[in-house]
């Protein structure tokens, strides 16, 4: 039908545009937020692109959920300021015709929104613990730029060294300033290299002094050394140990029964969930009033969809805090979402009153 597929393609128009924004302002968002995290020192610097893209990736099915709905209210809203909607009404098709072209349009969208909550989004969250992880564990020699003075990774030291050995786990011409409850020290040394001895970290200092002093006795005690040892950490735990719950499959959400996988489980589906009922509420709420301002069907829907999704993170709580089952989640939030949408639907395609469940009549009938 001619009037469905020009309703598609202006679908597609709003739809692209509207993602468009979206992603720049979430890329922009997530691009300050990764170079915060580089400055405290969680991210490597040179990941920040990864990161910011990974995360964007995972951020994608509320986007497209939110993208939708935009989309859907905003054409409606045309139709109904250029009357449109009157012409439509007045051919004998109701509101609920337009169904079928919405959900056309929308079905592949909701099963990217499926794909990538149920598949990319934990994928993505173990691409940036694998980054995070993968910094974290580098030793102090590598958090150390050559000519710089850097804080350790704990933050108990101050390192300086002229890094020129080829080794990455040796450098040359060293400065330790270190601190502690008990005592201040400083270090210097001509060499330094990184052991692992018995599971445990050990950086030995080679050809250097070492000044220390005792914060509750008086003077400063100065001892050289052809080589000191000290151990600075255990032995980094492999990337399999300690995975956060948003990097673990949907597949192990679903073979762990616990809270936590349930209440992450029913956050992914959730997500497709609720795209597909933003189709149903956004043909069900638009609507022109001429005294109303143009935008108030978008501030609506802006505030619909900050409602629902406050509601997943509040039901995924409850979830994970035991408070809730997940069925019975799912079936009170999107269950209820769809019957609140059918119902609007209904109401509004039948023309019927809120106060008497009948057709409206017009001005000229009979009473």
């Amino acid at each position: 039908m001619l009037f469905d597929s020009s309703i598609r393609k202006e679908l597609a128009r709003s739809f692209g545009a509207t993602l468009v924004v979206l992603v720049t302002v979430v890329m922009t968002m997530m691009l300050i937020r990764t170079l915060g995290q580089a400055s405290r020192g969680n991210v490597s610097p040179s990941d920040v692109t990864l990161v910011m893209g990974f995360t964007v990736l995972g951020q994608l099915p509320a986007i497209l959920g939110l993208s939708l709905f935009i989309a859907v209210v905003g054409m409606l809203s045309r139709m109904y300021r250029d009357s449109e909607m009157v012409i439509w009404f007045a051919s004998g098709r109701g509101l609920a015709s337009l169904l079928r072209p919405l959900l056309r349009f929308a079905w592949p969208v909701v099963a990217l929104v499926a794909v990538l909550s149920l598949l990319v989004w934990p994928w993505a969250n173990a691409q940036i613990q694998e980054l995070r992880t993968r910094y974290e564990r580098r030793s102090d020699i590598d958090r150390i730029a050559p000519g710089e003075f850097q804080e350790s990774s704990n933050g108990s030291r101050v390192f300086f060294i002229d890094k020129d050995s080829s080794d990455a786990q040796a450098g040359n011409n060293v400065f330790i300033a270190a601190t502690d409850d008990r005592r201040e020290s400083v270090t210097s040394a001509r060499s330094v290299r990184i052991e692992t001895r018995d599971g445990e970290r050990m950086v030995v200092l080679s050809n250097g002094q070492r000044l220390e002093v005792e914060r509750d006795k008086p003077g400063v005690m100065v001892s050289e050394f052809s080589e000191y040892t000290t151990r600075i950490g255990s032995t980094p735990p492999g990337s399999a140990e300690a995975i956060a719950l948003k990097t673990r499959t949907t597949y192990d959400l679903l073979m762990q029964p616990l809270p936590a996988s349930r209440a992450e489980l029913g956050w992914r589906l959730g997500l497709a969930l609720a795209a597909s009922n933003f189709v149903l509420l956004g043909l069900a709420v638009t609507s022109r009033n001429p005294r109303t301002a143009r935008s108030a069907s978008m501030v609506v829907a802006l505030f619909a969809f900050i409602v629902y999704y406050n509601l997943m993170a509040l039901g995924q709580s409850w979830i994970g805090a035991g408070r809730l089952g997940l069925a019975n989640f799912m079936l009170l939030l999107h269950g209820g979402m769809l019957l609140l949408a059918l119902a609007l639907l209904a109401l509004r395609h039948n023309q019927w009153s809120l106060l008497r469940l009948r057709p409206s009549r017009g001005p000229g009938a009979r009473a």
